[in-house]
């Protein structure tokens, strides 16, 4: 990639922003080292890691990188024969111990093979982090489990300690002696044990003076029967410095042992921490993985609510960009600081974001193909140093990018032919665009001329671009129009600055009358397509609150019905009960009546009579009220509704109405699409006619397509899984007539979103989609709008 055009479109500075999100020094490094790739696979696979990354931080909070260190330094100088001090050691297990955790999750999680694929490279622990337990503590000390001859030597010390201490004790507690102290304490002087001698009874103690205060009043000595106490401890001192030296360097010589290991697992860790630095500033630009083609397919350039990723997301006016296949050129116009530089960039660093496996700040579903290089000729590139003006500094610049742009490259210019002749620059800027369209180069650019955006009109596979001004506010909307150029605002702006009229008059007599009537025209044009935008987005809302409606009747329906259900099986069951009670009471009579010898005549009519009466009862109960629930019919009219079931009275066959055709209609029954005439039909909850038993095949059956529901949860299921599920809802629901349906993916990192979005932008059965409104599930949601069929 060209390191002129990196700094044009300041691609350092996100660079810069990215590193901020790295945890440790070596993966800093790397992001700010981190190159666009012209190769399509390796910017692919680098899309993939941010994208498992994401998802690994999503699912696994607690796991990152924190606490790693940059030990690259620690294991070269134990390499070269030094001896680590604790602070170093320490350094090195706390990295092994993020290493070690770090590779556990990946490995356990199995669904994350490109961050798999560089924690191959992370050591184990190699025995370096028990060995560095049993010897440090966290807060650097020697352990006395570091060795047993450090042991035994402590232990020691504190015996030959405590004899000193014990001696040195009888010189405080002896009145005589310790009169002469200036105070009852046992200090230290080089590493020697002493006592605080009052100056004037120098001599009293027999003793070695190793220091004396400030003021000369107090003498520290060593009295002389301490001296070879003393001597010992002091031995021993130089023995446990020794073996901790010993030990420190025993452990430098193990790390040594494995520096190429640690390295290469330092290596890994920045990798490992710069997918999830992307993966982090993904997550706060709010961006979406993009669409990567590579470029011999010459992919389309599809851009959607596209936001500039270096400026503030608040104030920030998405663009939509949606170029096809075949467009090699754009030719935006517009007004000055109406956002054609800002276009321009954000085109530009999109490229390099995207290559260097950043995802954009753009909606699910925008689109670029992977060039192999990226040229940009933005700014004002004056040099005082080398008599450059603006114009030549331009010039030189586009005859560098003339000879390396070819068909696989991305060539971005902001004021084409600028700086000079208005006549010269024009045919200049027409001249330079014709010879990149012929080399196949995708170019984007920015101008004022006319005679560019009537070549732009007239050629093939180049596009008119403008950004809108609002003249009564004199402010830029920054909104992008495709299909039109800009329209000269100069006039209109400077009549409500004020100029006066008879100027403005004069310069209107000079401007030839076909460029005022095209520039009326244009007018004309952008007010239309703003009424018809503002009609789409009023049409849009009705459709969504009929929607919101119609789902609102349903649900009333559906709880109407659900109610009739209950309290009809309420009712059944209220008189079930009461049958049984009767049943048993007639059984006891006749039980009683057994029992006497002759009953009378009466007696054994009345219960005859209630047993006949219990039997008659039940059978009307079983005629009112019929096992099986009355079936919903949702429909609120007499005639059946597309997607309710229906049954073929002709077939005896049920099956879903998918189709209306005024009198004639279209029903689904299992496999087969039959049509019929609409009083053949009728809905299923009608009371259906017993089939006659002149006709036994009217007893079979062909089984009914259940009715899909209004929505389809994938949430939990993996891709595979998903887009299978997901391709058989939508076959049903078209096959149903529905007219839309909503597809519930969450929100989590966008892969099962950009994998069902993928799926349904190449599904014949659907007419178009779009995200989920705020009150229907945000980005969580797609709504699908199925084709006629």
């Amino acid at each position: 990639m060209d390191s002129k055009t990196l700094r044009a479109l300041e691609y350092d500075r996100i660079l810069e922003t990215l590193a901020g999100y790295c945890a440790f020094s070596a993966s800093r490094e790397r992001a700010l080292a981190l190159h666009p790739s012209s190769s399509f696979r390796t910017a692919r696979v680098r899309l993939e890691e941010t994208t498992e990354a994401r998802r690994f931080l999503d699912t696994h909070p607690d796991t990152g990188i924190e606490g790693a260190m940059d030990i690259r330094l620690d294991t070269e100088r134990a390499s070269r024969g030094g001896v680590l001090d604790p602070e170093a050691i320490l350094r090195i297990k706390h990295t092994l111990i993020v290493m070690r955790r770090l590779k556990t999750a990946l490995d356990k999680a199995n669904s994350f093979p490109r961050l798999a694929a560089l924690s191959r490279s992370l050591p184990p622990t190699l025995g370096l982090v028990s060995a560095i337990s049993k010897t440090l503590s966290e807060k650097g000390e020697i352990l006395d489990s570091a060795s047993a001859a450090l042991a035994s030597i402590r232990a020691e010390i504190n015996v030959a300690r405590g004899r000193l201490m014990n001696r040195l004790q009888k010189y405080l507690s002896n009145e005589r002696t310790a009169a002469m102290l200036q105070e009852s304490i046992i200090t230290q002087r080089d590493g020697r044990y002493v006592l605080p001698l009052r100056a004037d009874f120098k001599g009293r103690i027999k003793g070695i003076v190793h220091d004396q205060s400030a003021s000369g009043a107090t003498l520290f000595i060593e009295p002389l029967p301490v001296v070879e106490l003393n001597n010992r401890v002091r031995e021993l001192h130089l023995a446990e410095r020794d073996e901790i030296r010993r030990i420190l360097a025993s452990l430098s010589a193990s790390i040594a042992e494995h520096a190429r290991a640690l390295d290469a697992g330092i290596d890994a860790l920045s990798r490992l921490d710069l997918a999830f630095a992307k993966a982090k500033y993904a997550e706060d630009l709010d961006a979406s993985e993009p669409i990567l083609h590579p470029p011999e397919e010459g992919a389309p350039i599809r851009l959607l609510q596209a936001r500039h990723p270096l400026l503030k997301r608040e104030t920030v006016v998405p663009i939509d960009l949606p170029l096809e296949k075949g467009v090699r050129a754009l030719v935006i116009t517009g007004p000055n600081t109406g956002g054609k530089t800002v276009t321009l960039k954000t085109v530009g660093l999109f490229a390099l974001m995207a290559q260097s496996g950043m995802h954009l700040p753009a909606q699910s579903g925008s689109e670029l193909p992977c060039f192999h290089a990226v040229y940009a000729d933005i700014g004002d590139e004056q040099s005082i140093e080398q008599s450059l003006s603006t114009f030549s500094a331009h010039i030189r610049n586009i005859t560098r990018i003339l000879k390396k742009a070819d068909a696989r490259s991305l060539v971005i210019l902001d004021e084409l032919g600028a700086g000079t002749d208005p006549q010269e620059g024009a045919a200049l800027a027409r001249a330079i665009l014709s010879a990149l369209i012929e080399r196949g180069a995708t170019t984007f650019v920015a101008t004022h001329y006319a005679e560019l955006k009537t070549f732009a009109h007239t050629t093939e596979g180049v596009l008119n671009a403008s950004l809108e001004f609002d003249i009564h506010t004199l402010r830029p909307t920054y909104r992008l129009t495709i299909g039109l150029p800009g329209r000269s605002n100069a006039l209109a702006i400077a009549r409500r600055l004020g100029l006066p009229e008879p100027v403005l008059r004069a310069a209107k007599e000079e401007i030839h009358p076909d460029d005022l009537h095209a520039d009326d025209l244009l007018e004309e044009i952008h007010r239309q397509r703003k009424l018809a935008r503002k009609e789409r987005q009023k049409a849009q809302k009705a459709r969504i609150e009929a929607h919101r409606l119609r789902r609102e009747l349903q649900e009333r329906l559906d709880s109407i019905e659900e109610e009739r259900r209950k309290i009809l099986e309420d009712a059944r069951a209220e008189a079930e009960s009461e049958l049984r009670a009767l049943r048993a009471e007639i059984q006891e009579l006749r039980r009683l009546l057994r029992k006497v010898e002759n009953p009378g005549d009466a007696r054994r009519e009345t219960v005859e009579a209630a047993s006949e009466e219990a039997e008659k009862l039940e059978e009307d109960l079983e005629t009112l009220l019929p096992r099986r629930p009355l079936p919903i019919s949702p429909s609120l009219e007499g005639t059946p509704r597309v997607g309710e079931k229906v049954l073929v009275r002709s077939l005896n066959a049920e099956g879903i109405l998918a189709a209306l055709n005024g009198d004639n209609a279209e029903v689904q029954v299992g496999n087969l699409r039959v049509r019929a005439r609409l009083e053949d039909l009728r809905r299923k909850g009608e009371s259906p006619s017993a089939p006659s038993e002149e006709n036994p095949s009217a007893r079979t059956r062909v089984p009914d397509l259940p009715a899909p529901r209004m929505e389809l949860d994938l949430r939990g299921k993996r891709a595979d899984e998903a887009l299978d599920a997901l391709d058989r809802y939508v076959e049903q629901a078209w096959l149903a007539g529905m007219p839309f349906v909503r597809i519930i993916h969450g929100k989590g990192a966008g892969k099962l979103r950009d994998a069902v979005r993928g799926a349904l932008r190449g599904n014949p059965q659907v007419a178009s989609f779009e995200e989920g409104k705020p009150n229907e599930g945000g980005a969580g949601v797609t709504i699908v709008h199925l084709a006629p069929n």
